[in-house]
């Protein structure tokens, strides 16, 4: 039962990353500091490798927190290029993909360290 919840968040948070990230956003929320938008990002990969690596973490393979980081990452990279490709209010930016990486790396990190698996 855990397991199918932890899919549906996750392909849900997934695909809501990905909408976010190509539409214009307005009325975000400022957090009072030159950069709100890094601290965001590094909060959206952050939940995004969190909930793919507590599905993934069952499986019990030796490189999953590494395809988990690895699939994160790469997944902000082709947004990053996407969103400059096709909405012309957003630009691509190599701080956001630090941001974007440092994120996946925190989520995939602390899902390590949480027992999630045994709440079933």
């Amino acid at each position: 039962m855990v397991k199918k919840v932890l899919l549906a968040l996750s392909v849900t948070y997934t695909l809501a990353l990905i909408i976010a990230s190509l539409i214009t956003l307005k009325g975000v929320p400022s957090l009072g500091s030159s950069f709100d938008d890094k601290i965001y990002h590094v909060i959206a990969y952050a939940g995004l490798a969190f909930l793919w690596a507590n599905y993934f973490k069952p499986f019990k393979t030796k490189y999953t927190p590494f395809y988990v980081f690895f699939c994160a990452a790469f997944l902000g990279f082709i947004l990053e290029l996407l969103q400059y490709a096709v909405n012309p209010n957003r630009t691509y930016d190599t701080y956001d993909l630090i941001a974007n990486s440092i994120g996946a790396m925190f989520g995939t990190l602390i899902a390590l360290q949480l027992n999630i698996d045994k709440l079933k």
